[in-house]
């Protein structure tokens, strides 16, 4: 049988895990690159029996299931991928396995693009490499200043720990949200409104659903403080990208720290890359070496069980 490895960006894939257990069963291919449209997509896969994914980065509608009759197995990092259309994998015999996935590199990097916007670290850094003058920027303490945290789950969590150890007021707002919740934390509950209204800082940890898709538009950001910062290492389509642009564009708000956009990877004119108030990552939330390492990891297990005849982790 054989199995493609997709979007291994890093290339990465065949040392993060011990793919011996597999090996002599399969014949394993790595792609380094996207591979284009479905139509590229499905012609580089037709011979494969077995896909791994990556995340989101290479879609699964069904248009491409339809394309790929030779598909028996695909697993994915994490165990959802919102991107594998599953009615489709079910309809056309094909098993989706995920893996375990860690959940703390996504909130360190929260809390890492909230400290550069507070303390302007990336601008800083720019400037003494170049060779400019000393000490051009005055930075924002978050010492006393406060946290706003859509989404009050896993992630939510661990980054209110964190905002509270340096000495933060934590608020907290979902759909969802209980005051019991909050009070486990120690987070105070909020409307989404004052939250949007009172914080200095503005993170979301929200899963990508309907309810959430666009939640924050051209009027939630209108309520922000000028001086206030928002923050996304969620997914792009929670904010109104365009909303998003013309208030870092106009002022509305001072900045924002963004991990995941509505197109990734970013193209290369899009108009974030040349605001001066954005600092931007390529969607490295879950791209630690521990993260990549348990979900490579899991990768080979769901393969090899996948091949003994006892699948695990099964998706839908």
């Amino acid at each position: 049988m054989r199995c493609a490895i997709l979007d291994d960006y890093q290339n990465v894939a065949l040392s993060m895990a011990d793919w011996s257990k597999v090996t002599g069963d399969i014949d394993v291919t790595v792609f380094n690159k996207g591979l284009g449209d479905n139509a590229a997509i499905a012609e580089a896969l037709k011979d494969f029996e077995i896909i791994c994914l990556m995340r989101e980065r290479t879609p699964f509608p069904r248009a491409l299931f339809e394309k790929l009759p030779k598909l028996k197995l695909l697993v994915t990092s994490g165990a959802r991928n919102l991107s594998i259309d599953m009615a489709a994998a079910k309809d056309h015999g094909v098993t989706v396995c995920g893996t375990d996935g860690a959940k703390h590199p996504t909130a360190e990097l929260a809390i890492g693009l909230m400290l550069d916007l507070a303390r302007n670290i990336s601008i800083e850094n720019a400037r003494m490499k170049a060779g400019e003058a000393w000490q051009s920027t005055i930075g924002r303490d978050l010492y006393q200043h406060t946290l706003g945290i859509l989404g009050l789950g896993n992630l939510g969590g661990r980054v209110a720990k964190v905002a509270q150890a340096f000495g933060m007021r934590v608020l907290a707002w979902s759909q969802n949200l209980t005051k019991e919740r909050c009070q486990e934390l120690g987070v105070e509950y909020a409307t989404k409104e004052d939250l949007l209204k009172q914080s200095d800082f503005v993170t979301i940890h929200m899963v990508l659903s309907d309810r959430s898709r666009g939640l924050i538009g051209a009027e939630e950001l209108s309520l922000m403080k000028p001086t206030a910062y928002i923050i996304n290492t969620s997914r792009g389509p929670i904010i109104d990208e365009a909303a998003l642009i013309a208030a870092l564009q106009n002022g509305t708000i001072a900045g924002a720290g963004l991990d995941v956009f509505n197109t990734e990877p970013l193209p290369r004119d899009h108009p974030l890359r040349k605001l001066p108030n954005v600092v931007l990552t390529p969607h490295l939330g879950y791209v630690t070496q521990d993260g990549y390492q348990m979900f490579y990891g899991g990768m080979v297990d769901a393969i090899r069980a996948f091949l003994d005849g006892q699948p695990i982790k099964v998706i839908g």
